[in-house]
């Protein structure tokens, strides 16, 4: 409140500006800066002078990216990395990438040149996916469960600060999309998705699969997608097939289907049924969803 001649601060602007939402800083901050930023607001408190006792509302500090051998990153070592160069070589978005991928936002991690090539090849599927989806604008039943799971995954790691677990679950939705055929509707969210992570190639898919035209929005620009519980558990689950431990098939099958129901699948496919003639069925484990194990021996 700069402009203020009568007071310290307006008592809306006060309401209005504190606390700071959040504070984020390196831990050399913890004793530096926030040290002293904390102890004047402490006094300013006591003198009545502002409204709340800590001047953040959320505190975070953010680990170091260490060079490749381990070591703090420095000149005399040899083995500081120029941004520019890992730019001009694979693109920024490769860059925000993989220093987002690299490991936990509050732990130390190590440098990778080899790995860059990681989020690089990541990226390069994304971009084939896009070429060869379908001009369909609908989603793809098959990809409602992953897409909607995927929504719920990276919204909440996003909000914990938990980067390189909502990118492997876009890596996970890539690889199912690529399995399943997908449509651009199933590819916008897609992008909506990885577009605070990668924006300039999710922008250029944007506009080419022409959701600009049919949004007149910009990616950055579109509501966040939310996903549908109800959606995020798929109608069919495949099960591994065993017998005494040994897979013999899979099968497909309702999700949370009953276990007399799975073993009449199961004892249709041809090499289970082989596997269990002239046997006797003395116990059945089922992992529901996962797998069912046929223990049998020999009849009397």
């Amino acid at each position: 409140d700069p402009h203020n001649d009568k007071a310290f601060a307006s008592k809306e602007a006060l309401d209005y500006w504190s606390p700071v939402d959040w504070y984020n800083g390196g831990m050399e901050h913890t004793t530096l800066h926030l040290l002293y930023s904390r102890f004047w607001h402490k006094f300013l408190y006591d003198i009545g002078a502002v409204p709340t006792k800590e001047p953040y509302a959320k505190r975070t500090s953010h680990g170091m990216i260490l060079g490749e051998g381990g070591e703090k990153m420095s000149k005399s070592r040899g083995n500081v990395v120029n941004p520019n160069d890992i730019v001009d070589q694979y693109g920024a978005d490769t860059m925000r990438l993989y220093i987002m991928f690299i490991g936990d936002f509050e732990k130390a991690a190590t440098w990778s040149n080899d790995a860059v090539k990681g989020s690089k090849r990541f990226l390069d599927r994304v971009w084939n996916l896009a070429e060869s989806a379908s001009d369909s604008y609908d989603v793809t039943p098959a990809n409602e469960a992953v897409i909607h799971k995927t929504i719920k995954k990276v919204t909440e790691d996003v909000d914990s600060l938990k980067m390189n677990t909502a990118i492997a679950a876009m890596m996970t939705m890539v690889n199912e999309l690529n399995a399943n055929g997908c449509t651009r509707g199933d590819l916008k969210y897609l992008l909506l998705l990885l577009n605070p992570f990668a924006p300039h190639i999710t922008e250029e898919l944007w506009e080419n699969l022409g959701f600009a035209a049919q949004t007149g929005k910009m990616c950055c620009q579109a509501e966040w997608p939310v996903a549908d519980e109800s959606k995020t558990v798929a109608s069919t689950v495949e099960l591994a097939v065993q017998v005494n431990g040994k897979l013999k098939g899979t099968i497909s099958m309702p999700t949370d289907s009953e276990e007399k129901a799975v073993v009449d699948a199961a004892l249709a496919v041809e090499k289970v049924r082989k596997a269990t003639e002239g046997m006797q069925i003395i116990k059945t484990i089922l992992v529901k969803n996962r797998l069912v194990n046929l223990i049998v021996k020999p009849a009397k």
